[in-house]
């Protein structure tokens, strides 16, 4: 591998904060403030980030203690099962699978987002005149130039990076810097503009779709599956571990970039809420441009829809890297499609990253028929639901390896794991059950994650001396 190709502590933790402070802190305050109280909000962010940290920890341990299963947390899932078995690879083929789709619907989760606040500067990308009608389906105007933006957002980060990983996780460091001194300003803003009539009652019933109210404690359950979205990516650094100069980067960089997002987001959310009254936070498809606005006017909207272009720019730029990583590097264990082996003259994933936009490009179609609101809220639940397998999966290794007292010379060490990968587990377990409650999510998903079973046969077509080295059967 060039050396333009490997990435150093700050660059990992750049792609940490950048991939998970994208779309998320500009959208989720409108989303959990629908499902929940202000007081059921700030709960579901303290049990998703202390979940998430268990989590974190359980990436990081991995990392040093296993460098060689390099990709992601999917790729554990083989490791869970007899080395070269066939359950093995199908289970390691199948989490990388779902864990690739995931990233795929995250992707435009972000572009989309990054439409609405363009959007603050060319207000026509939400005109809703009507271009033609054909039969049931009518296309609007502002629907088809949204399409537009997002198509030349994903494909002129797909050139970008074709240029070399080193120069695009800078260009990713840059933004997601610009994005965390601009949340700053925003904290500081919102520390004077906060009212507190406006999360007044702080703890309140909500009602359900059927009528029914919905408690405190159902509110956080709701909450907690959108606010696990705002921490998607923290394995990013883990996926990139084989390209980091030294292992112990890739654990830093995951806890460092944790505690930044976590201060982030629970700051931002808080401020945001008392910014705005419940109900116009609810019906918002900028939230943090309109919060800022009652404060400094249009121009404030303007400063900060532009630190959030800036943001979302990165965050797409992180996100398309990470996407064409996962199924390469899952197929250098064997674990997926030979033909995203396939590299450019700079080492990159070419195929991989040819592959993933165009799927991608299949998303984005989301954008003619809905909102942008819409299409980001149907795209998080069914990536979300793609993630918790690979991180169920990865704390499940971690108890493995405990269990085994694989890797392990201290007692006292292998304990603290143990703590850890039960509590990781635990949180996981919790969110797949709130997660899957919903049959049309759950059946989304599955369909999402069954659809690879099309392509599994693929696996055996891979060169006889690949299968040799992962031990893969015939």
């Amino acid at each position: 591998m060039g050396k333009n190709n490997q990435l150093g502590l700050w660059i990992l933790t750049a792609l940490v904060v950048g991939n998970m402070v994208g779309s998320g802190i500009f959208m989720l305050p409108r989303t959990l403030s629908e499902a929940a109280s202000p007081a059921g909000v700030i709960g579901a962010w303290i049990l998703t980030g202390f979940g998430v940290l268990m989590t974190a920890l359980v990436f990081g341990n991995l990392a040093l203690r296993k460098p060689n299963l390099s990709g992601g947390p999917q790729i554990y899932a083989k490791e869970l099962f007899k080395p070269g078995s066939k359950t093995s690879i199908l289970s390691g083929f199948m989490a990388s699978w779902g864990y690739w789709i995931g990233n795929l619907a995250g992707n435009i989760a972000i572009i989309t987002t990054f439409a609405g606040y363009l959007s603050t500067f060319f207000p026509v990308l939400t005109n809703k005149a009507v271009l033609f009608s054909i039969g049931s389906f009518t296309l609007k105007v502002g629907n088809a130039l949204t399409f537009l933006v997002c198509t030349l957002l994903l494909w002129g980060t797909h050139f970008i990076i074709l240029r070399g990983l080193e120069n695009a996780g800078k260009l990713n460091f840059a933004a997601t810097s610009a994005k965390v001194i601009g949340f700053l300003l925003f904290i500081l803003v919102g520390l004077f503009a906060f009212q507190k009539a406006n999360i007044v009652p702080f703890v309140a019933p909500r009602v359900g779709e059927n009528g029914e109210t919905i408690g405190l404690f159902r509110q956080i359950n709701n909450a907690a599956l959108s606010t696990l979205w705002a921490f998607i990516g923290v394995e990013s650094a883990v996926v990139f571990a084989s390209r980091a100069k030294k292992k112990i980067d890739v654990k830093r960089a995951t806890i460092l970039g944790l505690f930044i997002a976590l201060a982030i987001y629970i700051g931002i959310s808080t401020l945001v809420m008392g910014m705005l009254s419940q109900k116009a936070l609810i019906h918002s498809e900028k939230p943090l441009i309109d919060a800022i606005q009652t404060v400094l006017g249009p121009i404030g909207g303007k400063l900060l829809a532009g630190i959030g272009l800036i943001s979302l720019f990165g965050s797409t730029l992180g996100w398309v890297m990470l996407s064409a990583e996962v199924p390469y590097q899952a197929a250098k264990q064997g674990l997926f499609i030979p033909a995203f082996l396939k590299e450019n003259k700079n080492g990159l994933p070419v195929f991989s990253l040819i592959v993933t936009n165009l799927l991608g490009q299949l998303f984005i179609f989301s954008t003619i028929s809905n909102s942008i609101s819409a299409a980001f809220d149907f795209v998080i639940y069914i990536a979300t639901l793609s993630y918790l397998v690979p991180y169920f999966i990865s704390s499940v290794f971690q108890l493995k390896l405990v269990v085994t007292g694989e890797t392990y010379t201290n007692r006292r060490s292998r304990m603290v794991d143990g703590v850890i990968a039960v509590l990781s587990t635990l949180y996981s377990t919790f969110v797949i059950v709130a997660g899957t409650a919903d049959i049309k999510t759950f059946t989304f998903g599955m369909l999402l994650l069954a659809s690879g079973i099309l392509f599994y046969k693929q696996l055996n077509k891979q060169p006889a001396a690949s299968r040799a080295k992962n031990k893969i059967p015939a």
